[in-house]
């Protein structure tokens, strides 16, 4: 495949040992498919600066580092960046840190002694694609808002008694729980007992119309009817 066609993947690889930092760096450059930057971070808070300061498109984190170790590693580097996915890259010693960190919500965790340029190129696609999709459905979620149920409503004020019993006018309650948004008028009834002095002017305005102008309506509509007639 033509290089410069490659799919381009910015890799930011927190990690304290060279020499671990160096074999991640040749097994993704086996990939013929895409094209790896990877920038190495040796400390925790050298990766949180290259997450402000740099595009990252992938984490791959190991949680023992000289400023920061176990789980706290994975919830500060998450907590900083909450839409990127998070591999854990983990000896065997922290395996059950790893799997810990996965319930967090990182995408994977891998054992460093055991990883090769196959298992950890897919781990990165589908880690990928998997925050992309979490990403799409928390925007769903928090867009879906309906309605449903018994809604508590007085009978008099027309107030709506939530779930933990406090009373809220219409609008507000409505709003809140669903994408609908308000406009104000005032109806003809409500005119004639808070404003009868406008309401004259209302009922003329919506007044029925007189027989010219339905005859005048149906001219139009028909234009050659008397014509023929």
């Amino acid at each position: 495949m033509d290089s410069g066609k490659k799919r381009i993947l910015h890799v930011l690889h927190v990690e304290d040992s060279p020499g671990d930092a160096a074999y991640i760096k040749e097994i993704l450059a086996e990939d013929k498919s895409c094209h790896y930057r990877v920038k190495t971070a040796e400390l925790l808070s050298e990766g949180l600066e290259y997450l402000t300061d740099e595009k990252i498109d992938i984490i791959l984190l190991d949680l023992s580092l000289p400023d920061s170790r176990g789980l706290d590693t994975f919830l500060t580097i998450k907590n900083a960046a909450p839409d990127l996915p998070v591999i854990i890259m983990t000896g065997l010693a922290d395996e059950n840190l790893a799997v810990r960190a996965v319930k967090e919500g990182a995408q994977d965790y891998l054992l460093k002694n055991r990883v090769d340029a196959d298992l950890l190129v897919r781990s990165i696609r589908y880690a990928i694609e998997r925050e992309k999709l979490k990403v799409k459905l928390q925007e769903a979620f928090e867009q879906i808002k309906i309605l449903q149920g018994l809604l508590p409503i007085c009978s008099h004020c027309k107030n709506i008694r939530d779930d933990r019993g406090f009373w809220h006018q219409v609008e507000e309650y409505v709003s809140t729980h669903s994408e609908a948004q308000f406009t104000h008028g005032i109806c003809p009834v409500c005119m004639k007992k808070y404003y009868p002095e406008f309401s004259q002017d209302v009922d003329q305005d919506q007044k029925s119309p007189d027989k010219d102008e339905i005859n005048t309506l149906q001219k139009d509509k028909n234009p050659g009817r008397d014509s023929r007639n």
